[in-house]
């Protein structure tokens, strides 16, 4: 098989374009939950906590230099604000997939207890134990 066949057969496995859909819709779903942190729940949070605007938060290591316009300096900082804006984020994207898995392994449990052992085959099989004991 040539190396473009093989290409294909991977491509086209139901895994690799399921993982494709779930990419992009991760993508999106990331863009969402950046939006719901920078604009709705950050502001409540920076109001709280006296007006403070958490994505500016940086420490500075060196200040910028534009006094020679040759050779101007950027500034080195530290944005820990933007740091924290993105924990926050992680924070809600993880505890959405908690709850998205959580509700799939209880769709999974109700599958499971409907596929159980019919009740007069458990019954049989509780005979027979009964049976074999006696002996």
């Amino acid at each position: 098989m040539s190396m473009l066949g093989e290409f294909k057969a991977f491509a086209m496995r139901g895994n690799v374009i399921d993982l494709a859909v779930g990419v992009v819709i991760g993508g999106a779903f990331g863009k969402i939950v950046t939006s719901l942190v920078d604009q709705i729940i950050m502001p409540p949070i920076g109001w709280l906590t006296g007006g403070i605007d958490f994505s500016d938060l940086k420490w500075v290591l060196r200040p910028a230099d534009a006094t020679d316009p040759a050779h101007k300096i950027a500034e080195v900082a530290i944005q820990y604000g933007a740091f924290i804006n993105t924990l926050i984020q992680f924070l809600i994207i993880a505890f959405a997939i908690f709850l998205v898995i959580k509700g799939i392994n209880r769709l999974s449990h109700k599958q499971e207890e409907a596929a159980a052992t019919p009740a007069d085959v458990a019954l049989l099989t509780e005979i027979r134990d009964l049976l074999k004991n006696r002996q």
